[in-house]
């Protein structure tokens, strides 16, 4: 070999390798379009071809999402307020219906009755109206009703109570969207296992930026829980560090996040909106520090946000890898060659 077939090599494998780095150096947006600038060329005898842009459509972007605004808030407190929050979940509704129509009534009536009896011993059978006290001992009649009463009051609440026991805990259909929620010191994780594992940290508001947003302070979180309206919702919970409570009054769930375990229940929201809650088990020194915000969109605007957040839906197919990573390994194999 002369020396201009050994000077005509080096010179071949330094093309090779400056190709190699360009390749990696340039942008993937870049290295999409080239081919197909290439073969324009190459058809039309080596003149100008049209713009790459024109030809070859763009990589889709992801999708812009914009979370609801304070108009949308449904579940919170309110001042003053000496009943439950309003209901937006079918449990919900059960265990409201439950509490007004059944507990409420009972639990009055009992009180009034012990109230009277309490009144009518006070005012017959004091020492002035009653200087000489009765010596009976035992009454059977007396003693078989408060037997017997207090018993059928717990048959009829048991029913309705085991009823809703079994609703609050019934398992998630196998299609229903599962999400882990993860307590930690002191803020909360959302996992979207079915939608590509990512998670979402959720953190308060400070005071003064919750006003300014419209949203009430303690409560406002910088990100939500954002989930589907209409379709169940397996929520998983566990703690990474000590017990936690994750707890939504208005949609009547509530679930311990307990650390090495897995605790698992079912929602299900009926309408579209803001819903507040916070950390319902003392956890440390910012406990009350730990609010919940769960934001409940149609179905559509949910793919959106799944979207913006890079995750992907059930049947879509997984992003392609870059061409950039495929292309440097070949560069490198192809300078190893000619060396």
């Amino acid at each position: 070999m002369n020396f201009g077939e050994i000077v005509r090599k080096r010179l071949n494998f330094i093309a090779i390798m400056v190709a190699a780095l360009t390749v990696i150096a340039v942008p993937q947006g870049a290295l999409a379009v080239a081919p197909a600038v290439d073969a324009q060329v190459a058809d039309t005898g080596g003149q100008p071809a049209p713009t790459a842009s024109a030809a070859t459509p763009a990589a889709p972007a992801a999708e812009a999402y914009t979370p609801l605004g304070p108009e949308w808030i449904k579940g919170q407190p309110t001042p003053g307020a000496i009943d439950f929050q309003t209901q937006y979940s079918p449990t919900g509704h059960y265990a409201y219906g439950m509490h007004t129509y059944l507990l409420a009534p009972i639990i009055t009536a009992i009180c009034l009755l012990v109230l009277g009896l309490l009144l009518w011993v006070i005012v017959r059978f004091n020492r002035r109206a009653n200087p000489v006290p009765s010596k009976t001992s035992h009454n059977t009649f007396i003693e078989i009703i408060w037997t017997v009463i207090p018993v059928l009051i717990l048959v009829v609440i048991a029913v309705p109570s085991i009823t809703l026991l079994s609703r609050q805990f019934k398992s998630a259909p196998e299609e229903a969207l599962t999400i882990k929620v993860t307590g930690y010191q002191w803020y909360w994780g959302y996992s979207y296992p079915d939608n590509g594992g990512f998670e979402v940290i959720s953190n308060m508001l400070p005071d003064d930026e919750a006003v300014r947003r419209g949203e009430p302070p303690q409560l406002a979180a910088d990100n939500r829980l954002v989930v589907p309206v209409g379709v169940p919702i397996r929520i998983q919970t566990t703690g990474s560090d000590v017990i936690h409570s994750f707890a939504v009054p208005s949609l009547w769930f509530k679930l311990d996040a307990v650390p090495g375990r897995i605790n698992e229940q079912t929602m299900l929201i009926e309408e579209q909106g803001i819903y507040y809650g916070q950390c319902s088990e003392l956890c440390g020194a910012r406990h009350g520090y730990m609010p919940i915000a769960v934001e409940a969109v149609p179905m559509e605007r949910f793919k959106a946000w799944i979207r913006s957040q890079g995750g992907t839906l059930k049947g879509e197919a997984e992003p392609a890898a870059a061409p950039a990573e495929q292309a440097a390994p070949e560069a490198e194999a192809a300078a190893g060659t000619d060396a």
